[in-house]
């Protein structure tokens, strides 16, 4: 596992060991994802939610975002991700928070521009977090969904709407984007 480009291109980072919850995002997959987003990365604000290692939040703050936020709630988890950022040099920018999703999203004050959220597939939640995430989000905000190829997330979120879904060997990536708005479509 490795961060792909930007200020910490080429970092190896560490995993999660002895678990069989964690499951890193492949090299094939983190690609899809960031090429779908490539020019809207600079200066925002992104959310590694279910963050896991962190790979895909640091990948984010190599390639020019502001600040990261990594919630996990396993304290394995916080431990890999501290670590990977230590060694990428990337913790000024980050905020690592072990707690549940459910809590972090309800106290939360932060608003994000983008949220990548990675959860267990074996445990079905990503339809839990996307109803609290919505009003988390900026108007510009793009949230990414990594989930097993077979699970059909709902095309309405809000005032967001499933803009593409791309497949991967077995992964699916599904990206909500802000609905146009009704004076567009005139």
């Amino acid at each position: 596992m490795r961060v792909i480009t930007g200020s910490a291109r080429g970092s190896k980072l560490i995993t999660v060991e002895g678990t069989d919850v964690v499951r890193p995002t492949t090299d094939g997959v983190k690609e899809a994802i960031f090429s779908a987003i490539q020019f809207e990365i600079e200066g925002r604000t992104v959310l590694d939610l279910f963050a896991g290692s962190g790979q895909l939040g640091i990948e984010a703050l190599s390639r020019g975002a502001k600040e990261a936020y990594f919630v996990d709630s396993a304290i394995a988890s916080i431990k890999v991700v501290k670590e990977n950022l230590r060694h990428t040099k990337l913790e000024d920018r980050a905020h690592v928070i072990n707690m549940p999703f459910t809590a972090f999203l309800k106290s939360t004050r932060a608003t994000f521009d983008i949220a990548i959220l990675d959860p267990p597939y074996d445990l079905k939640i990503i339809n839990k977090a996307l109803p609290h995430l919505e009003e988390k989000m900026s108007d510009i905000g793009i949230i990414i969904c990594e989930h097993e190829k077979e699970l059909t997330l709902p095309h309405d979120l809000g005032r967001f709407e499933i803009a593409k879904v791309l497949r991967h060997s077995r992964t699916a990536i599904t990206i909500y984007r802000p609905k146009a708005s009704e004076e567009q479509d005139d």
